[in-house]
């Protein structure tokens, strides 16, 4: 496990590993410090065509349009045949989240979800395994006779792009494919809001709800990201019932959370979703981001940076605070945290798919961190209440927006490495806190 995020070596760990009144302790304990989630695994496929080729598939340039496997099966073929493609990337956004997890952590995370059980060199499903971190446990996976899903981004002759979508066997993951002891020792169960609204018959929705049952069971945190504006926008009542219900971390960037809270603010929709969910992360485009959880009041910390103004006076003035859920809270109190983006944000943004996810991976790993440093060193002050994350909501806010950049900065929404060891650009005080 690497530490999620520069600090000073006081805080670096494990603490004391070779100490031997450590050692009988941590011997009988197992580390169970990953994190799973669920995902309608898919492939991003770009290529460069002509107006023809539109045509003889029955797409109309500039437009989004789900097509039948037999069709997608074609078009596959014709783009390979005649060596049209420029990119395939490994896609989903848990799947892109879990990648980014193992690549921040250098630790494991668990992908549940179908691939195909026949998989050809060079195809769809072997550059999905290519594209993603060995330290992603693909172990689970169902098997799945036909495809898994594709999105085909087609790039006509006057740039305007195309958007072929093919669901292939994606959404087959069946409830008794559900391992209940990987969910059971993890730090988080990782979901988003595609997996419930599925076709009438597919059981990817069942699948969820056995996994979200688990997670109840076991007191796994489940988080989940809102996917897009037009899913939670068609029934905003539904989704607050559902994080009310089950739900303990909710990642949305500004145009979801209006959709979910009918707050343009996204300080205000942050704080609205408090209602339901122990902790947000909302992103915000060029304002920032935003962080809103819980904390015991007898354990807040003041902040030393400068208290921001907005909808809610002085909103960051308990940012030095960790974050709890609220169940675990004496006397529960809101606190909140926002940072600008990291260096200004990239001169030329290469890819704004995935910041969100990259942002989710690096509180993910925040949170794991604590669970790892919980086993390893359980009578750390540290651990003096059940809190959620191991750092601060300013220092995750650091984080979270640090690795957004990271993804801005590429054209995949997967990382290919870590982030670097020193921050040239950054004084050593950045990371205090």
């Amino acid at each position: 496990m690497k530490f999620p995020g520069k600090r000073k070596s006081k805080h670096y760990f494990p603490v004391s590993a070779r100490d031997p009144l450590l050692q009988s302790v941590l011997s009988e304990q197992e580390n169970g410090s990953w994190v799973v989630g669920i995902d309608q695994t898919l492939v991003d496929i770009e290529a460069k065509v002509d107006d023809d080729f539109l045509a003889r598939y029955g797409l109309s340039a500039g437009h989004s349009l789900v097509i039948e496997d037999g069709i997608a099966e074609a078009l596959y073929h014709e783009l390979m045949e005649n060596a049209l493609i420029s990119h395939q990337f490994a896609g989903g956004t848990i799947g892109n989240t879990l990648h980014n997890y193992s690549v921040l952590a250098d630790d494991r995370s668990v992908l549940l979800g179908v691939m195909c059980n026949n998989i050809q060199i060079g195809g769809y499903a072997y550059r999905y395994l290519c594209n993603t971190s060995s330290r992603m446990d693909l172990n689970y996976l169902q098997g799945v006779d036909g495809a898994i899903g594709r999105c085909f981004t087609l790039i006509g002759e006057h740039g305007e792009r195309t958007f072929a979508i093919s669901p292939g066997q994606m959404n087959q993951l069946q409830a008794e494919n559900i391992p209940e002891e990987v969910i059971a020792g993890a730090s988080a169960l990782v979901l988003t809001s595609y997996l419930v609204r599925c076709k009438a018959g597919e059981p990817m929705p069942a699948a969820t709800m056995q996994a979200i049952a688990y997670a109840k069971r076991h007191n796994v945190p489940v988080v989940l990201t809102l996917g897009t504006k037009f899913v939670i926008g068609d029934n905003p009542q539904f989704w607050r019932d559902f994080l009310r219900e089950h739900v303990s971390i909710v990642a949305m960037n500004e145009e979801e959370a209006f959709a979910l809270t009918g707050e343009s603010d996204p300080l205000l929709a942050a704080n609205m979703a408090l209602d339901w969910v122990d902790l947000v992360l909302c992103t915000a485009g060029p304002t920032g981001l935003y962080m809103a959880a819980y904390t015991e009041e007898t354990n807040k910390r003041n902040t030393n940076h400068p208290l921001l103004p907005g909808a809610i006076a002085e909103f960051n003035q308990y940012e030095f605070s960790r974050a709890m859920r609220y169940q675990d809270c004496e006397q529960p109190l809101r606190i909140f945290s926002h940072i600008a983006p990291y260096m200004g944000g990239p001169e030329k943004i290469m890819n704004t798919n995935g910041a969100g996810d990259g942002a989710l991976a690096a509180l993910l790993h925040d949170i794991t961190a604590n669970n790892y440093h919980r086993q390893k060193v359980p009578n750390s002050s540290k651990h003096a209440r059940p809190f959620l994350t191991y750092s601060s909501l300013a220092q995750v806010c650091k984080y979270a927006n640090r690795v957004s950049y990271q993804v801005l900065n590429q054209h995949s929404p997967r990382l290919t490495r870590g982030l670097p060891e020193r921050e040239d650009s950054l004084e050593e005080s950045y990371w205090d806190r």
